[in-house]
């Protein structure tokens, strides 16, 4: 089984942008998160603009588009 790797916050948002999430930046104090957002999708997915986006935060924005591992990894290759 292939490992997910960890990730900027750009090649993330691209893999979920290919799944159908439609992203809107969201400005707080200290840092910026961009909100994706799918019909059918119940919760939104938050990506933080981090450097590097660890496997937990992955993973749980996964869960949360109810992706999986194979999915990803596909969409992944034409990010």
């Amino acid at each position: 089984m292939t490992r997910i790797p960890a990730l900027d916050w750009k090649r993330v948002r691209c893999v979920f942008e290919q799944d159908g999430f439609v992203f809107t930046k969201r400005s707080r104090r200290g840092g910026s998160h961009w909100v994706g957002e799918k019909p059918g999708v119940l919760r939104p997915v938050i990506i933080p603009e981090y450097d590097t986006l660890g496997l937990d935060i992955i993973t749980r924005n996964m869960r949360t588009a109810g992706m999986t591992r194979e999915r990803f990894l596909e969409l992944l290759r034409n990010c």
